[in-house]
């Protein structure tokens, strides 16, 4: 499928000039010279174009115009050749009004045409990438830069903001991160998931933290809630919970009795349970192979495919219970499928160049857990953590994400892009318990301790 034409390439530099004189001026109006964010803007904004590009490049020319992506760019093509019968139809389209029986929608909403038309979490990628390509022409590149520049997150001003220090730290577990930069620029789920997670993490720091109501920041957190309920549902059951208790922890100092603090945090703690409980019960449906009901039969459905398809000498991988879906078979899997999520592949395990790549990184990952661990020490690391509730908060995410995605997944070329919203959370983490017990000027990633 060529999704990828000659008119991508007349149009793209035109786009990409138009991006950078606005990103330009935004820069200079917001963050003057000397403004400690200044030096990052651009060059963030970069790699995420870049990251767009690339990866729309490798699936055109290197899996030969197959993948995800292109099915979203086809979907969008589709709504958008309503316009030619009449913007009614187009409306109708890309509101999901008309039901898929609708006989005067047939040629498009037919089993060849829009054939995730009644699969909302795929057709919600296609509806952007219609809405999109109103401005570009409906071609793949310009709009897949369009989506890079929207997934621009906003998490990094959150944190940057709460630790001045570790910006530039910040800035590289934020924003350059390299599976983040590819696979969360395209037209991809995961690029609008990480801009609905940015923009959540904002939200509740600026609304939480700061007091802040604004309408701006009021419906650009509901946005992200909501995408993130439509495409990717499960990892609000990693971020709920972990948010909950970033609160709680946050506020609980205030309380002057200690036991009036242990009353307040085991009582969020068993609320919290129980209201995770019930959100994965209430949304089963939703939650799909993510669900607690699922999740472990998903394991076993995944692993076994991946295995017939690829062999054991592709990209599958097996936890240390295997196939167990038994909750004792899930318990033997949570370190194991952390691990996997975090730190897997292997350089050793590794087939195809794309895994390599993944392999580099999930070792760097490694090796600057185990240095902040030798370097600063598990006493101190425990301590750490305990006093700063961001930490905590960057701890669950991750841990509860981290182990979902692992088991789930089977597949380490589908673990590279699931994986990604936990990332930056888990390198700032390592960062924050590194540089709060080091000199600013020691490198996290030097390889001495």
């Amino acid at each position: 499928m060529e999704f990828i034409t000659i008119l991508d390439y007349l149009l793209l530099p035109f786009y990409l000039v138009v991006i950078y004189l606005i990103a330009s001026r935004f820069r200079d109006r917001h963050y003057p010279p000397g403004h400690a964010w200044r030096p990052y803007f651009l060059p963030a904004l970069t790699a995420k174009i870049i990251g767009a590009i690339a990866i729309g490049l490798i699936y055109q020319y290197y899996y030969g115009g197959g993948g995800d992506t292109s099915l979203y760019f086809y979907h969008a093509q589709i709504i958008n050749s309503a316009l030619g019968d009449s913007v009614g139809k187009w409306f109708d389209l890309i509101f999901h009004i008309p039901p898929w029986y609708d006989g005067n929608y047939s040629e498009y909403i037919a089993v060849d045409k829009l054939f995730w038309y009644n699969s909302p979490t795929e057709y919600i990628i296609g509806q952007i990438a219609a809405f999109i390509g109103l401005i570009t022409f409906t071609t793949y590149l310009p709009t897949s830069v369009f989506f890079a520049v929207l997934s621009f997150t906003a998490m990094f001003r959150t944190f940057a903001t709460l630790y001045k220090k570790l910006t530039k730290q910040v800035a590289w577990c934020i924003l350059f991160i390299p599976s983040t930069i590819m696979w969360g620029s395209g037209i991809f789920k995961d690029t609008i998931c990480m801009f609905g997670l940015g923009w959540m993490v904002y939200g509740a720091f600026r609304v939480l933290i700061n007091r802040d109501t604004s309408p701006k920041v009021m419906v650009m957190t509901v946005l992200g809630f909501y995408l993130i309920a439509k495409i990717k549902v499960y990892i609000l059951l990693a971020f709920l919970p972990a948010l909950v208790l970033w609160i709680l922890f946050s506020y609980s100092h205030r309380i002057n009795s200690y036991i009036g603090r242990l009353f307040l945090k085991v009582a969020v703690i068993g609320m919290s349970l129980v209201g995770f409980a019930y959100f994965s019960q209430y949304f089963a449906v939703e939650l799909g192979k993510y669900s607690v009901e699922n999740l472990a039969k998903t394991a076993t459905v995944t692993s076994t495919y991946i295995r017939g398809v690829s062999g054991d000498g592709g990209s599958a991988y097996t936890l240390f219970a295997g196939s167990d879906v038994s909750p004792k078979g899930m318990a033997l899997n949570f370190f194991p499928a952390i691990n996997v999520t975090l730190f897997r592949p292997y350089i050793w395990e590794t087939r195809k160049v794309m895994q390599l790549l993944n392999a580099i990184e999930a070792t760097l990952f490694l090796w600057v857990t185990i240095k902040v661990i030798f370097s600063v020490g598990l006493g101190r690391v425990w301590r750490t953590i305990s006093s700063d509730p961001t930490i905590q908060f960057c701890l669950i995410f991750t841990v509860i994400f981290a182990f979902a995605v692992g088991l789930s997944s089977g597949n380490f070329g589908a673990l590279s892009r699931y994986r990604i919203p936990c990332l930056p959370f888990y390198g700032l983490a390592l960062v924050l318990i590194y540089y709060k017990n080091k000199p600013l000027d020691k490198n996290i990633l030097a390889f001495r301790f």
